[in-house]
């Protein structure tokens, strides 16, 4: 759905780049133009990305009731 929302989108302000495949990679082929766009968009955001295109998020911080119970 998201992907058909921003195929009609002629808005250049929306941070399309922020949107990923459900399993955290960028969905473009590896070798096209909006592949190198993206990557480069998420990483000027400070966002790790690998060469291949997976986004790697940093660990959850443990919640309070975690550090105390375990």
């Amino acid at each position: 759905m998201v992907a058909r929302l921003l195929a009609h989108n002629d808005d250049p302000t929306l941070p399309w780049h922020r949107v990923l495949r459900s399993d955290g990679r960028i969905a473009f082929p590896a070798d096209s133009e909006g592949f190198v766009e993206q990557r480069d968009r998420l990483r000027r955001e400070g966002v790790d990305v690998s060469d291949e295109g997976r986004v790697r998020v940093a660990k959850r911080a443990r919640s309070l009731d975690e550090s105390i119970w375990g």
